[in-house]
């Protein structure tokens, strides 16, 4: 209805500006009425084709939508439980642990050994406790 209205205005206005020629036309030149009529419709033939033209355009361009270059975010650090020291029990080898024999033996014999904890880190990569004997 909207782009009816339209067309409609347009050609109104387009006709406004053409019929004022027709009385000038005829009343200086009684002999050129068909030219005013003729110059007349052309006119009107313009402002419909022009008021069609407009009104048909459409309202809105159609967008396409293009995704950012993805931002990169680090991924979340992996939180891994620390391990826990129990008490083992330590079947006797001759030394006791936790004795100054035993500290000098472990330490001797393991290069990783922590003397806090009585443990050393073994080819597997998990602690150990020394056992001496």
């Amino acid at each position: 209805m909207n782009k009816l209205l339209k067309a409609a205005v347009l050609s109104v206005a387009a006709a406004a500006m053409v019929l004022p020629t027709f009385g000038s036309a005829h009343a200086d030149h009684r002999r050129h009425h068909g030219d005013a009529l003729a110059a007349g419709a052309v006119g009107l033939a313009t402002g419909m084709i022009l008021g069609g033209a407009i009104a048909s355009q459409p309202r809105y361009s159609e967008r396409v939508y293009i995704d950012p270059e993805p931002e990169y975010y680090e991924p979340r650090p992996v939180y891994r439980p620390r391990p826990v020291y129990r008490p083992v029990v330590v079947e006797s080898y001759g030394l006791e642990p936790w004795t100054p024999a035993w500290y000098r033996y472990c330490s001797q014999r393991y290069r990783s050994f922590d003397p806090d904890s009585g443990t050393f880190i073994g080819y597997d990569g998990r602690s150990h406790f020394c056992t001496a004997g």
